[in-house]
């Protein structure tokens, strides 16, 4: 996998914490799992990502 779909998975999991974060300050639970999802997402693409290089060897 490319470093640019890497970084892109990683940005998408920082927005996930930040989200998660606002959402527990804010009290407001859409937002905090809103956040959750994007991060449940960047893992499950990220782990996508570490099978394709596994068999890229």
């Amino acid at each position: 996998m490319g470093i640019g779909d890497k970084a892109k998975h990683t940005a998408e999991d920082v927005s996930g914490h930040m989200k998660e974060a606002a959402g527990k300050v804010t009290d407001n639970e859409k937002l905090e799992a809103e956040g959750k999802m994007d991060q449940a997402k960047a893992d499950v693409k990220k782990a996508g990502d570490d099978v394709k290089d596994a068999f890229d060897k």
